[in-house]
């Protein structure tokens, strides 16, 4: 799938999302008033690092016995901050939510987003973070947009053209961007992991092997499916799958990196042949349903649902291919 990034990208509105909002820095925020409104949103209900809504005052420290005032302490002092990198923001429209272990090809071509571009390959080990600017209705004079589905993803290949750039990138996890640093010449700013709840036990493994014989029962069957000429082999669902079963990222951030797992769970949802237009609707709302849990289990079984799908429709074009 090829992008072509330009300056009438956020043309499109949807509807607003519930989404937890985070804090701007008073030189974005000077920004942002001389031109449009820029909600910084969680791309999930779950905000990170995980809150508990069930937190309440509790009694003043001298009434606490020295033992506990004690071991409070050491907990504070040893909690360590949440991870965190400072990086550039490259927005989209809402139709293009980028999930992690997902494959996508950009012609960048404007100045500033092979500016953007020059910082993500030398001074960012080759990464940069995809998210969705959607526009907002309100009642405000001024445009409004929430920024959502943040997704960190890693370069793959870069192939220079007359005009620009073509480049090749893959989703690793998805983020929190908590604070908007710059605007100018392109979006810039800090990000940190947002990963699933801790899931374990034989269901889990279960699936997962269901999952990925699924998955390779697909790639299988499509191989069998004549294309055009001009149109390029499908190989979406094995490519995501060898990515996801990797056993060293040395190239990432450690802690970016979800567990095995979460990266299966979202291996599932990739094009195949011949998508019809509804068809591809049908996946990006199965792509914004993930992004937006942190269940692993939930989207391990929604994952294997699309897949059995996506073969019973392999399946129908062979037998009217066959005819």
């Amino acid at each position: 799938m090829r992008s072509t990034l330009s300056l009438n990208l956020l043309c499109s509105r949807q509807p607003t999302r519930h989404s937890q909002p985070l804090e701007t820095t008073p030189a974005a925020g000077a920004a942002m008033a001389a031109s449009a409104t820029l909600r910084l949103l969680s791309p999930s209900r779950s905000p990170w690092p995980p809150q508990d809504p069930s937190a309440r005052p509790g009694p003043p420290l001298h009434a606490w016995p020295a033992r506990h005032r004690h071991l409070r302490a050491v907990r504070c002092a040893s909690s360590p901050p949440p991870p965190s990198l400072d990086l550039p923001l490259l927005p989209f429209q809402p139709a293009e939510v980028l999930i992690p272990s997902e494959a996508k090809t950009l012609h960048l071509y404007e100045a500033r987003y092979i500016a953007l571009l020059e910082e993500a390959l030398y001074k960012r080990k080759n990464s940069f973070v995809h998210f969705v600017l959607d526009p907002v209705e309100d009642s405000s004079p001024k445009a409004s947009f929430a920024v959502r589905y943040g997704c960190l993803v890693q370069i793959e290949s870069v192939q220079k053209l007359e005009i620009g750039a073509l480049i090749s990138i893959r989703g690793v996890c998805r983020v929190n961007i908590s604070n908007l640093l710059d605007m100018e010449p392109y979006f810039r700013g800090t990000i940190s992991p947002m990963m699933d709840e801790p899931c374990e036990g034989i269901e889990l493994g279960t699936r997962i092997s269901k999952l990925r014989e699924s998955m390779c029962n697909l790639h299988s069957l499509q191989m069998k499916l004549k294309v055009p000429e001009d149109e390029p082999l499908q190989t979406n669902i094995r490519a995501s799958l060898l990515w996801s079963e990797k056993e060293c990222f040395e190239e990432y951030n450690e802690s970016f990196i979800p567990g095995l797992p979460e990266r299966l769970s979202f291996a599932a949802y990739q094009t195949v042949s011949g998508m019809s237009d509804a068809e591809l609707l049908t996946l990006q709302k199965h792509k914004i349903q993930a992004m937006d849990t942190t269940d692993t289990l939930e989207r391990l079984n929604s994952g294997i649902e699309y897949v059995e799908l996506s073969i019973r429709m392999i399946a129908a074009r062979l037998a009217i291919q066959n005819v």
